[in-house]
């Protein structure tokens, strides 16, 4: 009959809001209006004309199903409503939530960049692990490492603080430019098995071997035990001391780059340097701007040979000549000097290679330094 005919309509019509409301692209104006349209085309096909009007007893009931169509829609509206604001809300805090973690990303890759800046790559990562505990001290022996100390003894009469060089920040300016362009050298290949340590006044301070993970100097005869007391993989004879050569070889480098530096600036700079080889003690002291350090008796020769050298010279004792020696270097013996603390040592000074390559063939860098034998 015509009420359950009518009765049928209004459950259709409410399941089509409630359909609506499901929608989840369409704002809530575009809900309202679809459920408006919806109940306003029920209204006009169910409601009877004015001849029925006083004539049909369903005429009561019919309007009160409109009006609770109407009031569903109402409903629904707020709903929707409050759904379209939540999502916002939401939206919002989670681009918010993301602008935060990208500022936190930034943050912590400048942070990385600085404490690798400060520090050695592996100490760097000892550091930033998350395995790290606070009050943990770093700190690591090796029982094979180079260690170089270069000064340049005749900055000091060039340093002044006149004002035609503005209170010494023009000499200080120059001298920056000198210890990058040391650092510069380190960037090359060749001479990544050498750590910068520090730079003291005009003094720059160099040690190698001071990376635990393998180099790829290492020959195909490298054991895969570890090595004693270092945990470092051992090299075969040829390979144990490369890095010590490379440490020779980035002093004569800078040698040359202060001599191309004296060309440009009409000054007469010249190195003092000192080498040595033995064991050290690296670590991290300091919980505020932390330093990294290497302490041993093989630190206290390296200076030693640099604060008692000639100007112009790099010099060792006999123990890191008869290494660098077999890698292709020309040293001239200087005879005994002494040393304080130590008494008279034998010292020899590098002069440059004998000849282009070195004791590992295929693996030699020609330098500017290098002299040629001609015989």
């Amino acid at each position: 009959g015509q009420p359950g005919y009518q009765q049928y309509q209004a459950h259709a019509v409410v399941l089509l809001l409630m359909g609506t409301t499901m929608l989840v692209q369409a704002s809530h104006m575009v809900k309202t209006a679809l459920m408006l349209v919806s109940g306003l085309t029920y209204t006009l096909l169910t409601t009877p004309g004015w001849g029925q009007l006083h004539r049909s007893p369903a005429v009561p009931s019919h309007y009160l199903t409109i009006a609770t169509i109407f009031l569903m829609i109402l409903s629904f509206y707020c709903f929707t409503r409050h759904v379209e604001k939540l999502a916002r809300t939401l939206f919002l805090w989670k681009m918010e939530v993301h602008e935060q973690k990208e500022r936190l990303s930034g943050m912590r890759r400048r942070n990385e960049a600085l404490v690798t800046n400060m520090l050695p790559e592996h100490v760097a990562r000892h550091f930033l692990g998350p395995a790290r505990r606070h009050e943990e001290l770093y700190s690591q022996a090796y029982d094979e490492a180079g260690v170089m100390f270069a000064s340049i003894p005749n900055f000091s009469d060039f340093y002044t603080e006149e004002s035609i060089n503005n209170g010494g920040i023009e000499c200080l300016r120059f001298l920056n430019e000198i210890i990058s362009d040391f650092d510069g050298l380190l960037e090359q290949p060749q001479f990544r098995t050498i750590t910068k340590i520090k730079t003291i006044g005009s003094t720059y301070m160099a040690a190698s071997g001071l990376i635990p993970e393998p180099s790829s100097s290492s020959g195909p005869g490298s054991g895969p035990g570890p090595g004693p007391g270092t945990g470092e993989v051992p090299l075969c004879g040829r390979d144990r001391w490369q890095h010590l050569a490379d440490l020779t070889d980035f002093a004569l480098a800078m040698k040359v780059a202060l001599m191309n530096i004296n060309y440009q600036s009409f000054n007469n700079f010249m190195l003092r340097i000192g080498m040595n080889k033995g064991g050290v003690l690296a670590g991290v002291i300091g919980a505020q701007k932390p330093h990294y350090d290497i302490w041993g008796n093989t630190v206290n020769v390296a200076s030693r040979m640099e604060s008692t050298g000639q100007v112009g010279n790099i010099q060792v004792v006999e123990e890191t000549y008869l290494v660098l020696k077999d890698y292709g270097f020309r040293l001239v013996r200087r005879g005994p000097v002494f040393v304080k603390g130590k008494g008279e040592l034998i010292t020899y000074l590098v002069k440059g290679r004998e000849r282009q390559g070195s004791f590992l063939s295929g693996s030699a860098v020609t330098l500017p330094h290098q002299v040629v034998d001609s015989t």
